[in-house]
């Protein structure tokens, strides 16, 4: 077995670098990743004093390829059936076909009993997703202790940008109000060494109701986008916006957080609102009110 080639990092060119990007052409986002890790590195080095400053970077000067935008928006028709999809899903369940040439196929059930489920929690998870535009693992990781439903908050005590507070607008807190509380996660998933962990995703669920919705292709990401989307067009602005996701400071979020008529919290309601009608949500979760709830353990 070869053993792999050893090279000095101060003897790497930028005609080497840009060979490696070149080669990876075929594959822009990949291509631009490698070369924003080696960038990295380097700097990185630079930072502890292990590459003279007399040595440039060899990224310097390596230009990225231009990258395709991968932002989906739902449309308010695309939502309105995204939302009938996922309450069939959660209560009659999906119809799904089998193939008859299988080799199985004899032991298939009836066809009127092909359905297939998901559970209430997945149903949730998807329907806070859309509602607050927040990130799949800012959803999955919540433990009711970050959940403050009296406030209409989330306190996460980390995420992608560190602590972070998202605002429960009328219809994510109605999605919570419901949940029964079956561990310190909201979304419990399998055991690991006695402890119970954090759901680790929604792809199953997801694939069900995006193929019976006609979305296949639509990527969970998308429905933060979408949540944006929603907003800019009922005439909020951007940087409202940017802080109901958490692209800015959250420390500016969280000083607007606890006041009634705070226009961050209009916004979230409103959008969350728009999102719900579309899918079709009952009149409880179009609430902008605070709901009551169940205190214990909150």
């Amino acid at each position: 077995q070869t053993e792999p080639l050893l090279r000095d990092a101060r003897e790497i060119t930028r005609g080497e670098v840009s060979k490696l990007h070149s080669s990876l052409s075929n594959k822009p986002v990949t291509a631009n990743r490698v070369l924003s890790v080696l960038s990295a590195i380097y700097g990185y080095a630079e930072q502890i004093d292990l590459l003279p400053e007399t040595i440039r970077r060899p990224t310097f000067r390596v230009e990225k390829y231009k990258e395709k935008a991968k932002e989906r928006f739902l449309s308010i028709d695309e939502l309105q059936k995204l939302g009938t999809a996922i309450r069939e899903a959660e209560t009659i369940g999906i119809a799904y076909e089998v193939d008859g040439n299988a080799p199985k196929s004899k032991h298939a059930a009836k066809p009127e009993n092909r359905f297939v489920r998901i559970d209430g929690e997945a149903a949730a998870a998807l329907r806070l997703l859309i509602f607050t535009g927040a990130r799949l693992r800012e959803i999955l990781n919540l433990t009711w202790q970050e959940a403050d439903l009296e406030r209409g908050l989330l306190r996460l005590k980390d995420s992608k940008t560190g602590p972070k507070t998202i605002l429960l607008n009328g219809p994510a807190r109605s999605v919570l109000v419901n949940l029964e509380r079956r561990s310190d996660f909201i979304f419990p998933g399998e055991s690991r060494d006695g402890q119970i962990q954090p759901r680790t995703d929604l792809k199953r669920p997801w694939k069900l109701v995006t193929k019976a919705a006609g979305l296949e292709g639509v990527r969970i990401h998308d429905l933060r986008h979408s949540f944006a989307s929603a907003g800019a067009a009922d005439g909020h602005g951007l940087m409202v916006i940017g802080k109901l996701l958490g692209h800015s400071q959250s420390s500016t979020t969280e000083r607007y957080a606890h006041l009634a008529d705070d226009p961050l919290r209009q916004a979230s309601d409103r959008i969350a609102i728009r999102i719900a009608s579309a899918m079709g949500e009952g009149s409880a979760q179009s609430s902008g009110e605070i709901l009551p709830f169940n205190k214990r353990g909150a």
